[in-house]
């Protein structure tokens, strides 16, 4: 078979035997080669059936060229030909070939990383990996701490510009709003430009919009300021997953993905402990000062990390021998077969709103996730109302209670590790492949332990339990199986909705966090008059029936999930 590009010539495709199309099944090409070495494998990190997340998928034309293993594979001399090199797209979107002009590029060499290749981020020292892990968790901790840190001190705020709680929770939507707008424009640029400057760039950015903040003299400088905090502080939230799997590659990190999956969700928590002392004691602008210093921090960190993405690494390599060798024919397959700019566009636009339109997977596993990552700002803002009125506890004191979720993050990170060794088994069984449902368990393991949390959060409350004594052990502990199936459930269902759209990763996951942030910024528009107005039982109650609704959602796609996939044009095929 052969495939065709709009720009390119086309190019000999082979039709990989297992559905998922993540293996080439090269045949030996007579076109030429440095050193005469056409032998290329991947590495025993790397499993062929799970989408390669090196792979620049917004800037290349992959469904009309086909796919390579470029990225991942491995050859003694560094390229491969390109010819026998590409596979049909793992979806049914991809484009039949034109076998007219399959021979054009029969002399086209890809560049790959050479066996135990020092350049590759994958052969760095392990404890180098853990380096770099930690300094891109540090910086997700950092923003999605900034985005809870104003609620230690609402009160002050609401004084000085005379304005009512309403308006001051949008500095926290605003913020929001721009976690899940930011990625549609940090993402595609990383993959022309690599990880780091877009982890760089806009973190520093991110921390010079806290001086406005920190120094508004009237509400609406402080809401701007917030929201264009949010869209330059999105740019570590879309990158670090990134950068983790450029470390550690699809087999081996299971428990970094793990600890990158708690850390958008344990940032928020610790933000109200911090802002609560802060801000009764010294006041709300140093809220954001301590924010500012500790984005400062985490900035400075990413800013010594190396360049970790394999496409611009290998383009770099490619542009150099180019010219040592002058030979015109070494290049990347991002070089070979660049998107049109209209469809890149479409790509980041366009594509993640069509596909919550016509996916019911995406659609559903996208809102579930959006009504966990919602709850999780409800609680910011419900328990100032139970422990600050009803307990009477300082600002400070309440952002303690809210510890208890960290608990339960630390539980599901011990559980974590037990579902990748259960899906890993699930593809030792399947002959090397597994279905993309059997990443959900996870879901279903978590499901329940979130309505069992705002039931018991809400009728241990007051007035239902007698705000005396040690009746606070009540509300507190349902931090616990909170923090617990939340993390749980997002761990199991970002791994999901990326096994369940190979083809199309980038679009899925920014059709997730543009909903996501959405349920994120409106909880703390209502979630205080609602408890108000409800009272703590029934409101608390509400949420409840509402996360309880969508629990059979994982249990439903764990079961129909491969029929619906059959039907869909852009899921794995079953």
């Amino acid at each position: 078979m052969t495939t065709t590009n709009s720009n390119s010539p086309a190019v000999t495709l082979n039709e990989h035997p297992h559905a998922s199309g993540y293996s080439s099944t090269r045949s030996l090409s007579p076109s030429p080669t440095i050193n005469g070495d056409v032998l290329a494998h991947l590495p025993a990190s790397h499993d062929r059936h799970q989408p390669d997340l090196s792979f620049p998928y917004q800037t290349t034309d992959y469904l009309r060229a086909g796919i390579t293993n470029e990225y991942r594979e491995t050859s003694r001399s560094g390229v491969i030909p390109l010819q026998g090199a590409l596979h049909r797209a793992p979806t049914r979107g991809a484009h039949k070939i034109d076998p007219e002009k399959a021979d054009a590029l029969r002399d086209v060499q890809l560049v790959v990383w050479k066996e135990d290749d020092p350049e590759d981020p994958r052969n760095w020292a392990k404890w180098y990996k853990w380096f770099i892990t930690m300094n891109v968790g540090l910086a997700v901790i950092s923003v999605a701490f900034g985005s809870a840190i104003v609620t230690g001190d609402f009160p002050g705020i609401q004084k000085e510009f005379a304005v009512s709680e309403v308006v001051v929770a949008l500095s926290v939507s605003l913020m929001v709003i721009g976690f899940g707008i930011g990625p549609l424009l940090f993402s595609p640029l990383s993959e022309l430009y690599g990880r780091k400057p877009l982890l760089a760039i806009p973190m520093w950015i991110y921390v010079i919009f806290n001086i406005p903040c920190a120094l508004a003299k009237n509400i609406e400088t402080l809401l701007i300021c917030r929201f264009f905090c949010g869209f330059f502080a999105s740019a570590p939230l879309t990158l670090a997953g990134g950068a983790i799997s450029d470390v550690f590659d699809n087999n081996e990190r299971g428990f970094a993905i793990a600890l990158f999956a708690a850390a958008p969700y344990g940032g928020p928590v610790l933000a109200p402990l911090v802002g609560g002392f802060i801000g009764s004691s010294i006041g709300w602008r140093w809220m954001i000062w301590v924010n500012m210093i500790l984005a400062a921090v985490a900035a400075i960190f990413v800013t010594i990390l190396p360049e970790t993405y394999a496409p611009v690494l290998l383009r770099k390599r490619a542009a150099k021998l180019r010219v040592e060798l002058d030979r015109d024919n070494i290049v990347t397959e991002q070089e070979l077969f660049p998107k049109p700019f209209g469809e890149m566009l479409v790509e980041t636009l366009i594509r993640p709103f069509q596909m919550l339109l016509t996916e019911p997977i995406l659609l559903l596993m996208s809102l579930y996730i959006s009504m966990i990552y919602g709850l999780l700002y409800a609680f910011f803002f419900s328990f100032p109302v139970v422990f600050g009125e009803g307990y009477h506890f300082s600002d400070g004191i309440v952002g303690v209670t809210l510890c208890s979720v960290l608990v339960g993050l630390a539980l599901a990170l011990l559980v974590t590790p037990q579902l990748e060794k259960y899906y890993m088994k699930k593809v030792e069984e399947g002959g090397g492949k597994a279905d993309p449902e059997h990443r959900l368990p996870g879901m279903m393991l978590g499901a329940p332990f979130v309505p069992i949390s705002l039931f018991i959060f809400g009728w241990t409350s007051p007035s239902i339990v007698a705000a005396h004594g040690a009746n606070w052990v009540g509300p507190l502990i349902s931090g616990i199986p909170f923090g617990f199936g939340m993390v749980v459930i997002y761990f199991a269902a970002n791994a999901y909705l990326i096994d369940a759209f190979p083809a199309y990763v980038a679009s899925a996951l920014a059709a997730k966090v543009v909903v996501r942030s959405g349920m994120g910024a409106a909880m703390p528009l209502f979630i205080v008059q609602m408890f108000h107005h409800l009272g703590n039982g029934w409101a608390a109650s509400l949420l409840g029936f509402l996360s309880l609704a969508i629990c059979p959602i994982p249990f439903a796609f764990y079961k129909y999930g491969k029929s619906i996939r059959a039907r869909s044009k852009r899921a794995a095929p079953s």
